[in-house]
């Protein structure tokens, strides 16, 4: 395998870009390490140049948040053709991002297609409007996994290929490989008795939008504030919601007791993290949940909703973390924990040791055996990187 095209409708440039984004740059990153010509087409934005090279990956960008779809097929059939963005590209693999809606690049590529699916949006979709939650969860469940029932499917989660088997699709086709993290920044001191807060403090790594909940933190924040005392929450990440969110806060009398940092930098968020007893995680929908390993990096646990799906993956609840139902039990651990510092820190323990067990590079190395396999014809299943095994005792015959 000598080039592959990834397409993905932002980066992590992008003023709304997040861990999905993340996890499919991560990946290039590591297949150019291996000497794999890699492109990015993306999404333009304001500032963003049409051309750019990040970590070994030709970012080519072009079109807004609808219409960087056609944009991209338009490129991609034009550069087969030698002329535009992509002219001269030729991969042996693609990667077709499914945030919702698929680029539906099969039609175009001209070589074998892999699907990467984070997660079903069946409960984002309401967000976009009516008609835009009628026709985009249509193509999600209905449409997609028609064109692509011959295609390989790539994924995050175990939960999230539970979903893609609801939706028809062939559980032979169905990849998983997880995510990775990145090593804590040189400089910043991993999270420990000596680097927490003197007062009881929780922390949300989010991007701000409505699936993510914050309110629910929030929430717990104003029902727990005289049974805490000093109580404090710190909101890492930006995004288009945050206005919404500090109304949210005024209302509930707890303006003084929420900081919202907006975005920031790898080493802040670091030490942000660090300083946190317990992490919160409230969305309504995860893929996986990066920013659960990236709490229990240092030693801090994560508290989220089992019917996020993904968070039941990276959390093993009442070991690493806890997985609750609703927003009451939500406050319910939130104060259990922070009233009983021992079971907080053991918890704390065993989330950062799994932690360890999560790199990019791992990440790396499942979506190439995943993507040699399609390149080869051939379809593979189950959990990437596999270890010992060769490729060829989980691949199936596969159609492009």
């Amino acid at each position: 395998m000598q080039e592959v095209l990834l397409l993905c409708w932002r980066d992590t440039g992008h003023p709304q870009g997040g861990g999905s984004e993340r996890y499919l740059e991560q990946v290039g990153a590591q297949l150019a390490a291996r000497g794999i010509k890699v492109t990015l087409r993306t999404a333009s934005y304001p500032g963003a140049p049409s051309r750019d090279t990040v970590d070994g990956i030709d970012i080519s960008r072009g079109g807004g948040r609808l219409t960087v779809y056609p944009r991209a097929l338009a490129a991609i059939a034009a550069g087969r053709l030698g002329f535009g963005p992509l002219a001269g590209i030729r991969p042996d693999a693609v990667i077709d991002t499914q945030n919702g809606i698929p680029f539906f690049a099969r039609v175009v590529a001209g070589a074998p297609v892999t699907l990467l699916v984070h997660h079903c949006h069946r409960e984002q979709w309401p967000v976009a409007g009516r008609l835009m939650a009628k026709l985009g969860w249509w193509i999600e469940s209905s449409l997609s996994p028609r064109v692509h029932r011959r295609n390989q499917y790539l994924t995050v989660s175990l939960p999230s290929a539970d979903e893609l088997r609801a939706l028809g699709v062939d559980r032979d086709r169905i990849a998983v490989v997880r995510n990775g993290a990145d090593a804590i920044p040189a400089g910043v001191v991993p999270g420990d008795d000596h680097t927490r807060t003197e007062h009881p403090s929780l922390c949300v790594l989010s991007r701000l939008v409505p699936h993510k909940q914050i309110e629910d933190a929030l929430g717990a924040v104003a029902a727990l504030r005289r049974r805490i005392p000093g109580l404090h929450l710190d909101v890492i990440g930006g995004g288009w919601w945050e206005q919404n969110l500090r109304d949210a806060a005024a209302e509930l009398g707890i303006a003084d007791a929420v900081t919202f940092h907006g975005h920031v930098a790898e080493d802040r968020k670091h030490e942000l993290l660090s300083r946190a007893w317990l992490h919160v995680m409230p969305s309504r929908k995860e893929g996986w949940g990066l920013a659960v390993v990236e709490a229990a990096q240092h030693g801090v646990p994560t508290i989220g909703y089992r019917s996020s799906k993904g968070l039941t993956d990276s959390i093993i609840d009442g070991v690493t973390g806890l997985l609750v139902n609703s927003p009451a039990q939500l406050t319910d651990a939130v104060a259990d924990l922070l009233e009983d510092r021992d079971r907080l820190r053991q918890l704390g323990a065993k989330a950062r040791f799994r932690a360890g067990e999560f790199s990019w590079e791992a990440t790396g190395d499942g979506v190439f055996d995943v993507l040699s396999g399609t390149a080869r014809g051939r379809a593979v299943s189950g959990l990437f990187p596999r270890t010992g095994e060769p490729l060829h005792k989980h691949a199936h015959s596969a159609a492009r």
